[in-house]
């Protein structure tokens, strides 16, 4: 499977069955997990076979089941945390599709212990649960092209960008993102100051990258 294929075929699942991941499977994501982490100054990680993650009242409440394995989202405190965790932590999203296992965001309602290392400066602030899922999850309704960018004489790549980013995860799928091509060429994307903004923000930008193709574009400082 293709990223492009794993784009079309990923959607949040929170059921999952005892299967565990295999040697090749961890191993491909710590390999991304230390590249992610080097690129960014993150400190992500992954845990297997912790069958407590998920067992506080929130999680209940969400309807998991079955989540043993999960990828710490945990970085030095920065402005551009939540948006590095983000946009690397969905590059992990989309190498488990390909990987065969499903995934889905969490972000409060996980149970913190002791199998993640949090180091002074650092925040632990969510994360993404992995395995094999019980289905494949559905595909949620997004909103009109239009609400994410003006789409109207801009080149198809422009517009490729914003079709992949309209395909990624978000909070409570809310979709606050928004891009705009400026006189300069330039790219800049924003998202509306809500819960877990700058997350989304990240996985938009590579979705857009992902899209458009980084060959055709550079991100407005």
């Amino acid at each position: 499977m293709t990223i492009q294929e794993a784009i079309l075929a990923r959607h949040s699942v929170r059921q999952f069955t005892n299967q565990p991941l295999s040697t090749p499977q961890v191993e491909a994501l710590n390999q991304q997990i230390a590249h992610s982490n080097t690129a960014k100054g993150l400190h992500m990680q992954l845990v297997t076979n912790e069958p407590k993650a998920f067992s506080g009242i929130l999680s209940k409440f969400l309807r998991f089941s079955g989540a043993m394995n999960y990828i710490a989202l945990v970085g030095l405190q920065s402005p551009h945390l939540h948006e590095y965790l983000g946009y690397e932590g969905e590059k992990l999203v989309l190498l488990a599709q390909t990987l065969g296992l499903n995934t889905c965001w969490v972000g409060g309602t996980f149970s913190r212990n002791r199998n993640v290392k949090v180091n002074p400066n650092e925040m632990y602030v969510g994360v993404i649960a992995i395995g094999h899922g019980a289905t494949q999850g559905r595909q949620h309704k997004s909103k009109p092209i239009e609400t994410f960018a003006e789409i109207e004489g801009k080149p198809d790549w422009f517009r490729r960008g914003v079709e992949c980013a309209m395909l990624g995860p978000s909070a409570m799928n809310m979709q606050n993102f928004h891009f705009e091509l400026l006189a300069d060429g330039t790219v800049k994307a924003t998202a509306k100051p809500k819960a877990f903004a700058g997350m989304d923000l990240g996985i938009a930008k590579l979705h857009f990258e992902l899209g458009a193709g980084t060959e055709n574009f550079r991100w407005h400082n």
